[in-house]
C-alpha cells in the first residue's frame, strides 16, 4: 500500500490510521540476489516489488548539509579481492569484496584541532547548497502527498568521518572543544540551510544517521550524548520544527538502549533499525517509552533463515497490542540476511500480511524505508 505523507506522519505519531505498517527497510544483500535466483525467484521478488511492501510517498529534498570538500573519489586499484580509493574527505579507502558492502577507512583527515582548522571551510555556509529550482519542484510533490525528508549529519557519525571512531573517542576526554567545535560549525550551517529550505518547501522530517552502536552498547554514553550531541540535535530539530516538521528519526544498527532517554532528551521520536541481536526488543521499548518513540522495524531478520515454526514465533511476540494501533512500522530490522530461502521469505510476508490485516497483494511495488 502506498501511504501519503499526512497517513504516515498521523501513524507515526500514535494515531490509529485504519492500516497498520509493513514495510521493507533496507532490502536484500547483494549475495542474496544470487541466491534466489537459484531459487527460483522472480525478477519482481529479487527486486522487491513482489510483496506489496507499504511505504510513504516521499522526496528527498535538495540541500546539502554535510562536507562540501570538492574532492571526487577516486579508485586507485581495484582486483577480486579488494577496492582500494580516495573518497570525498580525502581519506584512503579499503573495501574487502568477499565480506563487506561498505569500505573501510585506512587514514582521516583530522587529528588535531589545527587539522580541523584546515578543512572547517567544507562546512561553511553558502548559496550553493541551496538548489532551488528542485525544491519548487519538490513543493510541488508535497502538495501531491509526498513526505519532505531533510537530512542532516550524525552528531558522532560525521565527527567519525573526520577522526576516526576511537580518536573521537578520546577527543571527548582529551580535546572537548575539538568536538564542540565541529559540532558547531556544522550545526550552524544546518540551521541555516533548513531556514532557506523552509522559505521554499515546508519540512516534514528530519533525519540523522549515526550507525554508534555494536551488540555490547553505543560508543557514546548518556553523558557524552547529553554533552556534545544534545545542543546540536536540538538546534537543528528547533530549526526544523520552526519549519513544519513533525518527525525527528535516527538510524543507529545496535544496541541503543543506554542511550534512549538521552536521546529523547535532544528532540528524537523515532529510531530504527531496533535489531533485536543487539537487545533492542520493540514490545519492552514501547512498553517503557510508550508514546515518546516511534519505531521502525524489529522484526528478528535471522529468525529468517530458521523454519516456518521460528517465523511464526518472532512475529506472534512482536506484532502484539502493544505494538498495534499506530507508532510502530513493522519490518525486518535490517538488510535480509544471506540463507534466507525464498520460500522462507515468502512465508514471512504472507503470514506478516496475515496477522496485520492487509489483505491480498496487489502488486504497488517497494520503496526503501530506511530513513
Amino acid at each position: 500500500m502506498i501511504w501519503d505523507r499526512e497517513r504516515y506522519i498521523a501513524h507515526s505519531l500514535f494515531e490509529y490510521t485504519g492500516e497498520e505498517m509493513f514495510c521493507e527497510l533496507f532490502g536484500p544483500l547483494v549475495q542474496l540476489e544470487e541466491e534466489w535466483r537459484r531459487q527460483g525467484a522472480t525478477a519482481k521478488e529479487i527486486a522487491m516489488t513482489a510483496f506489496d511492501w507499504d511505504y510513504v510517498l516521499k522526496t528527498e529534498l535538495a540541500c546539502q548539509t554535510g562536507a562540501v570538500t570538492g574532492m571526487e573519489p577516486v579508485v586507485l586499484s581495484d582486483t577480486d579481492e579488494e577496492t582500494i580509493s580516495v573518497d570525498q574527505y580525502g581519506r584512503r579507502m579499503k573495501l574487502i569484496k568477499k565480506s563487506a558492502s561498505l569500505p573501510l577507512p585506512l587514514t582521516h583527515p583530522v587529528e588535531t584541532m589545527d587539522d580541523w582548522l584546515k578543512i572547517r571551510h567544507w562546512y561553511a555556509f553558502s548559496d550553493s547548497r541551496i538548489h532551488a529550482a528542485r525544491l519548487r519542484e519538490q513543493k510541488a510533490l508535497r502538495d501531491k502527498g509526498y513526505l519532505t525528508v531533510l537530512s542532516v549529519p550524525g552528531g558522532f557519525d560525521e565527527p567519525r568521518q573526520l577522526l576516526g571512531e576511537e580518536n573521537l573517542c578520546i577527543a571527548c576526554y582529551e580535546e572537548p572543544e575539538l568536538i564542540q567545535d565541529i559540532l558547531s560549525t556544522i550545526g550552524d550551517t544546518c540551521v541555516k540551510v533548513i531556514e532557506r529550505v523552509g522559505e521554499i518547501v515546508p519540512i516534514d522530517h528530519l533525519f540523522i544517521h549515526e550507525d554508534m552502536a555494536g551488540k555490547s552498547g553505543p560508543l557514546f554514553g548518556p553523558g557524552q550524548v547529553r554533552e556534545f550531541l544534545m545542543p546540536y540535535y536540538q538546534k537543528v530539530w528547533n530549526a526544523a520544527k520552526a519549519q513544519g516538521a513533525k518527525l525527528f528519526s535516527q538510524d543507529s544498527d545496535g544496541n541503543m538502549n543506554p542511550v534512549l532517554d538521552a536521546f529523547l532528551e535532544c528532540g528524537i521520536n523515532s529510531i530504527h533499525p531496533c535489531e533485536p541481536n543487539a537487545g533492542m526488543d520493540i514490545v519492552q521499548i514501547r512498553r517503557q517509552y510508550g508514546k515518546r518513540l516511534s519505531l521502525k522495524g524489529g522484526l528478528d531478520k535471522f529468525a529468517l533463515r530458521k523454519d516456518r515454526a521460528a517465523i511464526r514465533e518472532e512475529l506472534e511476540r512482536k506484532i502484539c497490542s502493544t505494538t498495534l494501533g499506530g507508532g510502530t512500522i513493522f519490518g525486518l530490522d535490517h538488510r535480509i540476511p544471506n540463507g534466507v530461502s525464498i520460500e522462507n521469505y515468502r512465508y514471512y510476508v504472507n503470514l506478516g500480511r496475515e496477522m496485520l490485516g492487509k489483505g491480498p497483494i496487489r502488486g504497488e511495488g517497494w520503496g526503501r524505508m530506511a530513513f
